[in-house]
């Protein structure tokens, strides 16, 4: 699971894009402007940015700028647009976007790119920047034609020893989705109770925004401490 912050001034973009990124394990972080994306940037140190390059404070590239220029340029960001130029998404690479998304998105190409910032951001040593635009452009192209597979196992000694199929409660020969929804119900029922049913304080604890814990909530069954008492 990574932390990801999405910064676009168009509602439903960000909703789309909290979405699937959610359904996929992350935890997400919306903003709508610059100002949001530098409290956000400093508050929750993201592991990804998805960030738009049109924006009615301060466009995506000049916050690129000035995130490098003060030296917290240290996460992989990923610039998306509708209208952009060639010009524009080679300069942003140049700055150091590690890629660019052209709207409207398609699923496909917004996870494998998605997934190749975050292997990229946990590689041990980075790739070099490249600094003349033509090689960026080309180095661009390149990197998605030979992105590695999204998917990757994890080391046999890192999986918890598990004889009769079972984590726990949760039966490890179910699909997927059906067993990462209970381990999700019992990992909120369980800071709802420490935190009193307190949504401020669960928000805050798990890293969801409101609107988001309410929905994931809902779509898990858990009934409100409300609902509870009644």
């Amino acid at each position: 699971m990574a932390r990801i912050l999405v910064v676009d001034d168009e509602v439903g973009i960000r909703e789309l894009l909290s979405e699937i990124l959610y359904d996929e394990g992350h935890t997400v972080e919306l903003a709508e402007n610059a100002a949001q994306a530098r409290a956000a940037r400093l508050r929750m140190r993201p592991d990804l940015v998805l960030l738009d390059i049109w924006m009615p404070d301060t466009d995506g590239v000049s916050l690129l700028k000035e995130w490098g220029s003060q030296g917290l340029l240290d996460m992989p960001v990923i610039m998306m647009s509708g209208h952009a130029t060639i010009d524009t998404a080679v300069e942003a690479t140049r700055i150091g976007a590690m890629d660019f998304l052209e709207k409207p998105i398609t699923l496909q190409r917004l996870l494998k790119t998605v997934a190749a910032g975050l292997a990229r951001g946990r590689a041990p040593h980075p790739a070099p920047v490249v600094s003349h635009p033509a090689v960026a452009s080309a180095t661009v192209a390149l990197e998605d034609e030979l992105d590695p597979p999204v998917l990757t196992s994890a080391p046999a000694s890192d999986a918890p020893a598990s004889s009769n199929g079972q984590l726990g409660s949760i039966s490890l020969d179910q699909p997927l989705r059906e067993a990462r929804d209970e381990f999700e119900r019992i990992y909120f029922e369980y800071h709802l109770v420490r935190e009193s049913h307190s949504m401020t304080r669960v928000s805050e604890r798990t890293g969801l925004e409101r609107t988001h814990l309410y929905r994931k909530l809902k779509q898990l069954g858990i009934e409100s401490a409300r609902k509870r008492s009644t």
